[in-house]
């Protein structure tokens, strides 16, 4: 694999941005080269400017570089999840500033980096700009009502619940749509303003009425719980890739807007509403499916029409019947989709709206859309009989049932039945509305650019040229307080170790030149002794003499002789990959005392010799490295990977290892886990070699990454990947076996670290 490149091929450039971003903080520099390759990959130039200005801002706050950092590695991570170049996602940062300027000004600053940082779990959950700026307005609304003010003219104290709902946030959102959340939020503030701890347990579901009201308000079926299950069904059905985006409902009193579609290339998004509940008899998810087919048909079915000359009237009509053709469509094709069209479409009432008093224009329109889907209508009007008459005649085999077919009928109709109370301002809505179907958009071309236009979603520029690198990864982090993972906390980088000289790990093989011969006699027994043999090959190592026989006689009989003559072995009775994962924080470059050694050269050693015995054995396995600088900054390094031989390359890279700062590792534990659990061997072994306690500068709580890396050991486990810890540390008992159970063995004598580690191997792979 390839290491992590820089931006030396384009410096100038580079230096540019940082001489925008003007933040001289060392955390802060030592990633900005990763953090710019990945916003340079998902942002337009505009967006990649605001981003530098915005971290720029928060650099002069004087709130340390902790707020600077969680910008700079969550704010792409955002755009992607909303859509990469998308000017409506990266038009949410000034949202953002606004907020973080309003924390800046309140006593409320400590929770501008809880914000930033739980920010790409939020957009995961909500998937589309509107309903993740309508997040960022509940969090304000909570920080302004809760930010107590004991004078009545300053705010004085932070507020109590604040950094625990952004804490929460994630989690709560996948069972809450947007509204939820903020009717939930309201009920903690009325009722526990004045109860600063009772505030803070309430927002930390530790109240009963809490948890009461989390269920009160949970409900209908989520988009982004069935996403999945619906993006399949439209490839299945449809062959259709279109990503499908939610869009918030419910929130600020208003209507919610209707499903649509741009239709304007194959990979235009379905915008769908992010929850949907039961109605009448339906079930949410049907409801999605109805609805992602109707507008899958209309992407298959209809052609674009023009709409400047066309009325209001006109069009509406000319709405009506098209849906009602794809919905027919769609019927030869699925009828068992009637069921749910005629229990979702609304039955109007012929006679409930008074066109002396009120504008019945959808009102009659509904009456045609329902007559037109159900046979069984008794509506007894002439001009809507007519209409549906004529509309069936199109549809009949042989006849023009296109788009502009619909449209030649529905302007017909359009002129029958027009009123002049069609223009009151007063209008009917009741039992109007078709819920599964779009607002056809994606039907109207404008000759003349006008207001119609302004809610159309306009193509957005093609995304700059991505530029080479590798982006990091983001891995949670156990909270034990809270008994929950704090989403995307730890950024982790991968790379390729530099080389050194391999003649080094050859010297020191030479070393233990007579430790190797005592392991060669374990080896030969662990090597699989009982070959199995596989018959009937056409290709293969040996010649079957009994079948090879068969066919001579066969084809001496005249038969047609059995082609398959030849014979091939395997070994059979050990399938193990192995991965050898090193703590490579500043701590090994103490001295071992006596031994004229540091730890890290004892290590080597270890390692080493570990190497040449699974290269013996014929194991797969794989070596890598790992050391951080606070959760922003875990470095994970390639050392020798699954499908490399062991010789000059990882040998050089394992000679040329560097001890350097600190030890967060649980993050670097689920990360080898992703490398191994890709293996198909029937047993993974994880070995991790380390000298102390799991530990970083940014975590002041001994305990914090000691139950983090606890809780990776366990999710491993339920991986099927068995974990075992070779530490270094004589005081590791009072935390080695906390944290890995009884697969841990602590070795007191340093120097006797190369034979414990290599037997170790030779004992768990027995």
């Amino acid at each position: 694999m390839a290491g992590l490149p820089d931006l030396s091929g384009m410096p100038s450039q580079f230096e540019a941005w940082r001489a925008r971003l003007d933040c001289p903080f060392p955390a802060v520099q030592a990633v900005l080269a990763d953090c710019l390759q990945e916003a340079a990959r998902l942002l337009s130039p505009a967006g990649l400017d605001a981003w530098l200005d915005c971290a720029r801002a928060l650099g002069k706050m004087g709130r340390g570089p902790e707020p600077v950092l969680a910008l700079l590695q969550a704010w792409p991570q955002v755009v992607q999840t909303l859509g990469a170049g998308d000017r409506a996602a990266e038009s949410l940062l000034a949202d953002v500033a606004a907020l973080l300027q309003a924390m800046q000004k309140s006593p409320n600053s400590g929770a501008m980096a809880p914000l930033l940082q739980t920010l790409p779990a939020v957009a995961r959950r909500l998937h589309a700009s509107d309903p993740l700026r309508h997040y960022l307005r509940t969090v304000a609304g909570m920080m302004a009502r809760t930010t107590v003010s004991l004078h009545g003219h300053h705010a004085t104290f932070a507020s109590p619940g604040l950094p625990v709902l952004l804490a929460q946030a994630p989690r709560l959102l996948g069972v809450l749509t947007v509204s939820g959340l903020a009717r939930w939020a309201d009920y903690g503030v009325r009722h526990y303003l004045n109860h600063p701890e009772h505030q803070r347990d309430y927002f930390a579901l530790q109240l009963p009425d809490s948890r009461a009201v989390l269920q009160r308000e949970r409900h209908g079926t989520l988009l982004v719980d069935v996403e999945r299950q619906l993006e399949l069904l439209l490839r299945a059905l449809w062959q259709d890739p279109a990503p499908l985006r939610a869009y918030a409902t419910g929130l600020e009193n208003a209507t919610a807007p209707a499903p649509w579609s741009t239709h304007q290339t194959p990979s235009d998004s379905l915008c769908l509403p992010d929850v949907y509940d039961d109605l009448n008899g339906v079930a949410g998810l049907d409801r999605y499916r109805v609805a992602v087919a109707h507008l899958a048909a209309h992407r298959r079915w209809s052609q674009p029409l023009l709409a400047d000359n066309l009325s209001p009237l006109q069009r509406l009509t000319i709405e009506c019947l098209e849906d009602a053709r794809i919905d027919h469509l769609l019927l030869r094709r699925y009828p068992g989709l009637r069921y749910v069209m005629l229990a979702l479409h609304p039955r109007p009432v012929e006679g409930a709206c008074d066109p002396e008093t009120m504008s019945c224009l959808r009102h009659r329109l509904a009456m045609l859309s329902r007559a037109l889907l159900d046979p069984a209508h008794d509506y007894a009007d002439a001009a809507l009989n007519h209409c549906v008459a004529a509309f069936h005649a199109l549809l009949t085999p042989g006849q023009d049932s296109s788009t502009q077919a619909m449209q030649t009928l529905a302007l017909q109709h359009a002129t029958r039945t027009r009123r002049q109370s069609d223009q009151l301002a007063r209008v009917h809505f009741d039992n109007t509305v078709v819920s599964y179907r779009d607002d056809n958009r994606h039907l109207w071309r404008f000759i003349e650019a006008g207001d119609e236009e302004d809610s159309f979603d306009q193509p957005c520029p093609p995304a700059e040229q991505e530029m080479p690198g590798l982006p990091p990864r983001h891995y949670p982090e156990w909270d034990a307080a809270s008994q929950s993972y704090r989403p995307d906390w730890v950024s982790l980088y991968e790379s390729l170790h530099p080389r050194g000289d391999a003649g080094f790990i050859d010297a020191l093989l030479a070393r233990h030149a007579t430790l190797a011969r005592q392991l060669q006699q374990l080896l030969d027994r662990l090597k699989p002794q009982n070959r199995v043999r596989i018959r009937y090959q056409e290709e293969g190592s040996e010649l079957d003499l009994d079948v090879a026989i068969r066919s001579l006689i066969d084809w001496r009989a005249g038969s047609a002789p059995d082609p398959r003559i030849l014979m091939s072995h395997r070994t059979d009775g050990r399938s193990i990959a192995v991965l050898v994962l090193l703590d490579l924080s500043h701590s090994l470059n103490d001295a071992v005392p006596g031994s004229g050694q540091t730890r890290l050269s004892l290590s080597q050693e270890a390692v080493a010799l570990l190497a040449w015995a699974m290269d013996r054995l014929g194991d797969p396995f794989a070596l890598a490295g790992f050391h951080s600088n606070t959760r922003h900054d875990v470095r994970y390094q390639h050392i020798k990977g699954f499908g490399e031989r062991w010789d000059e390359a990882p040998k050089a890279r394992l000679a040329a290892l560097q001890a350097q700062y600190s030890t967060r590792m649980g993050a670097a534990l689920r990360h080898a886990a992703h490398t191994l659990g890709a293996q198909a061997s029937d047993k993974k072994l994880l070995l991790v070699l380390t000298d102390g306690r799991p530990s970083d500068v940014d975590t002041p709580d001994d305990q914090a990454l000691v139950a983090d890396t606890r809780q990776a050991v366990q999710e491993l486990a339920q991986q099927g990947i068995h974990s075992h810890c070779i530490s270094l540390d004589p005081q590791a008992d009072a935390y080695v076996h906390d944290i890995f159970g009884q697969h841990a063995t602590v070795v007191d004598r340093v120097e006797q670290l190369p034979e414990r580690l290599t037997r170790l191997f030779v004992s768990l792979t027995r």
